[in-house]
C-alpha cells in the first residue's frame, strides 16, 4: 500500500504545482490587461501596443516555467501513467470553485503534451472535453464587481441613467461634455425603439469592465425591452484637449460583429470570470463562435482549444473531403480547405521560386509579426497548429500529390495509432477564417458586366471591391503595415463587405521601407528598356509603379483613380512613414466615420 501512497502524494503536489503555474499565469495576465485603464487615461499609445504584444506572449512563458519545475522537482518525465491518471484527477479537484476552471484545463493540457512522450499521450491524459461546468459562476466576495451592471431608466430619467452607466467606469480624466454625448446616444438609440412602449423590464445591462483597444475605450452591453434585446458599445475617444468624446453609438449585432471581428487586434479587459463575459458577448452575437470570444479577449490559446473541439466536431457530423482551396495557388504557402467548414489551412512549402527570397523561419516570423500587431480590421487572425492528425479518406488524391510534390516535410502517412486507420499528419499549418479572394469578387462582376454593361449590382459590386481595397491599404499604412505583395489575390472580401489581408509573406513594417521615386532615365536608352536601369535596395519600394500590375483593367483604373490615386505617389507613403516615426499613432475606427457624432479634433 505504501507505494500506492507515495503515487498519490507525488501525483497532488504534481497537481498543485500545475495549479500554481496556471493561477501565476492568469493572475499577470488579468495585471497587465487591467492596466490598460491607465495607459488609456494617460494617452501612452505606445505603450498600449508594446503590453499588446508582450501579453501574447505570456501564455507560453508560463507554460515553459511550469514544465521546467515539474521536470526539475517531481522529474515529470519519467512518472509512470498511473501517476499521470491521479495527476488529473486530483487537478479536477482543484478545480472546484475556481473562477476560470476552463483556461486552467487548458493550461493543464499545454503542459502535459509537453511532457509526455507522443507515443504515450493519451485523451486519458488531458482534458478533451470540459471536466467542469463553466454555468453561473460568479465571485461571491462582497467587495467583487459582478459581471454586468444593470440599469433602470425611466422617460423621466434616461439621461441621468446614461450618465450613471458611464461615470461608473470611474475613469479618471474629464469628459468634454458628458451631458451632450449622452443625449447624442440616447437619440441614436431612440431610433431603436422608435413608437415602442418601454416595457416593465425595460434597462441596460452593462459588462462591468472597459474593453481597450488601440487608442479607444468600449462600453459593451446591451438593452432590454420587453422581448426585444438590442446589443450596443459605445466608443469613448480623446480629443485633441485631451478630453473624453462618446465618439458614436454602435446598435445591433452586425455593428458588434465588425467591432469583435477576427481581422481585429484582441482587447485588453480586466475580467475575473472569462466564461461569463463569453456567455453575455454570445447572448448578443448568437452567430458567432464561442472560441472567436476568447480570442477577443485576448484567451487566444482558449480560443484554440475551442476551436479544435468544434472542428472535431465538425468531422464527425460531416463526409465531403479536404481539397485544393480555390483560386490563385500561391508561391510561398500550399493551402487546402474542407467545403463544409469555413476555414482555410495554410502549409508553407519547402520549395520557393527564385523570386521569393525568404524560408520558413522567415515567413514564421511574419505570421508572429501580424499576430502580435494591431491588425485593425485589415489582417486575418490565424490559428497556429502542429501535428494535427486528419483521416486519409477525408483527403482528395489531389491534394495528397499537392503536399507530397510541394510540403513533402510537413506531411506523414500512417498507421499511427496501430488501429488499421490510415491517417494524415500535417506537420504545422496555419488555419484562417474562409473570405472571398478579391480577384474572384471582381471577376464575377467582369464577366457580369462583359454581358451586359450598364449592370447597376455589377457595377456597384465592382466599384465597393475597388473602394474597399484601397481604404484597406490605407489602413494598413495607418498601423505602420506595408502589405508587399499588394495583388488582388491576396485580399478577401468578408461577409460584411470588409476587404481583409491574408498574405503574410512579405510585409514590412513602413518605419523600415524606404520609399523613392523611380529616377528619370538617363539617355533614350534607358527610356526604350524593358530591364530597370537603376540600383534598387531590398527596402526600396516606388509606388508609381504599382500601376502596371493593379490597375490593368480600364473600369478598376477609374475607380481606384477617382478615390485612391494618392496610394501611387510616393508623398502619401512617405508622409506617413515621418509621422509614424515621430511617435504618432494613427487612428483607426471600427465603425464608418459617418457614424461619428462630432467632427472631434482626436489627439
Amino acid at each position: 500500500m505504501f507505494p500506492q501512497r507515495l503515487d498519490s502524494t507525488v501525483a497532488y503536489d504534481v497537481a498543485k504545482a500545475m495549479m500554481d503555474g496556471f493561477n501565476r499565469h492568469y493572475r499577470l495576465f488579468r495585471t497587465e490587461s487591467a492596466r490598460a485603464k491607465h495607459r488609456f487615461e494617460t494617452r501612452d499609445w505606445r505603450g498600449q501596443q508594446r503590453a499588446q504584444r508582450e501579453r501574447i506572449e505570456f501564455y507560453d512563458l508560463r507554460v515553459n516555467e511550469c514544465v521546467k519545475r515539474l521536470m526539475k522537482e517531481f522529474r515529470a518525465d519519467e512518472q509512470p501513467m498511473n501517476v499521470w491518471e491521479q495527476v488529473k484527477l486530483h487537478y479536477i479537484g482543484l478545480l472546484v470553485n475556481h473562477h476560470q476552471p476552463e483556461l486552467a484545463e487548458t493550461f493543464f493540457n499545454s503542459v502535459t503534451t509537453k511532457i509526455l512522450k507522443r507515443a504515450y499521450f493519451q485523451n486519458d491524459f488531458i482534458f478533451v472535453r470540459p471536466a467542469v461546468s463553466t454555468e453561473y459562476i460568479e465571485n461571491e466576495e462582497p467587495t467583487a464587481s459582478p459581471t454586468y451592471r444593470c440599469y433602470y431608466p425611466t422617460a423621466e430619467n434616461m439621461q441621468a441613467e446614461a450618465l450613471r452607466m458611464i461615470q461608473d467606469f470611474d475613469l479618471r480624466v474629464p469628459f468634454d461634455n458628458l451631458e451632450r454625448d449622452a443625449g447624442l446616444v440616447l437619440a441614436a438609440m431612440k431610433r431603436h425603439f422608435d413608437h415602442v412602449k418601454l416595457r416593465a423590464n425595460f434597462q441596460f445591462q452593462v459588462l462591468s469592465s472597459l474593453f481597450f483597444r488601440n487608442k479607444g475605450a468600449y462600453v459593451v452591453g446591451k438593452i432590454i425591452n420587453g422581448f426585444q434585446e438590442v446589443p450596443f458599445a459605445l466608443p469613448i475617444l480623446h480629443n485633441a484637449d485631451g478630453k473624453l468624446v462618446i465618439d458614436a453609438a454602435l446598435f445591433g449585432e452586425d455593428d458588434l460583429l465588425i467591432l469583435f471581428s477576427f481581422a481585429r487586434a484582441y482587447f485588453m479587459v480586466d475580467i475575473e470570470i472569462p466564461s461569463a463575459y463569453v456567455q453575455f458577448l454570445r447572448s448578443m452575437m448568437p452567430r458567432k463562435p464561442r472560441a472567436e470570444f476568447y480570442n477577443a479577449l485576448g484567451l487566444a490559446k482558449q480560443g484554440k482549444t475551442l476551436f479544435y473541439r468544434d472542428f472535431l466536431f465538425h468531422m464527425r457530423h460531416s463526409t465531403d473531403k479536404f481539397r485544393i482551396a480555390p483560386g490563385i495557388k500561391g508561391m510561398v504557402m500550399l493551402v487546402f480547405d474542407l467545403p463544409s467548414f469555413p476555414f482555410v489551412f495554410k502549409v508553407i512549402k519547402d520549395y520557393y521560386p527564385p523570386q521569393k527570397d525568404t524560408s520558413r523561419e522567415q515567413i514564421r516570423n511574419k505570421y508572429l509579426l501580424v499576430k502580435q500587431h494591431d491588425r485593425v480590421g485589415r489582417m486575418a487572425d490565424t490559428l497556429e497548429f502542429s501535428e494535427v492528425g486528419f483521416p486519409r479518406d477525408r483527403f482528395t488524391d489531389e491534394l495528397i500529390e499537392e503536399i507530397q510534390k510541394f510540403a513533402p516535410s510537413q506531411l506523414e502517412i500512417s498507421d499511427r495509432n496501430g488501429d488499421g486507420d490510415i491517417e494524415v499528419v500535417v506537420k504545422h499549418c496555419y488555419i484562417e477564417r474562409r473570405m472571398i479572394p478579391l480577384n474572384i469578387y471582381l471577376q464575377e462582376a467582369f464577366d457580369t458586366l462583359q454581358a451586359k454593361a450598364d449592370d447597376a449590382p455589377a457595377r456597384a459590386q465592382l466599384k465597393r471591391a475597388v473602394v474597399e481595397y484601397g481604404n484597406a491599404i490605407k489602413d494598413l499604412v495607418a498601423a505602420n503595415i506595408f502589405p508587399g505583395d499588394m495583388l488582388w489575390k491576396n485580399f478577401g472580401i468578408t461577409r460584411h463587405g470588409k476587404v481583409v489581408f491574408y498574405d503574410y509573406d512579405e510585409i514590412e513594417y513602413i518605419t523600415d521601407c524606404n520609399f523613392r521615386r523611380v529616377p528619370a532615365p538617363r539617355n533614350e536608352e534607358d527610356e526604350m528598356s524593358g530591364e530597370v536601369w537603376y540600383s534598387v535596395g531590398k527596402h526600396d519600394v516606388f509606388p508609381e509603379t504599382f500601376g502596371p500590375f493593379l490597375l490593368g483593367n480600364p473600369l478598376v483604373r477609374e475607380e481606384f483613380m477617382k478615390h485612391h490615386a494618392d496610394l501611387l505617389d510616393r508623398d502619401f507613403w512617405q508622409s506617413h512613414k515621418e509621422r509614424i516615426a515621430a511617435g504618432h499613432v494613427h487612428d483607426v475606427f471600427p465603425y464608418e466615420r459617418d457614424r461619428r457624432f462630432l467632427s472631434h479634433t482626436l489627439a
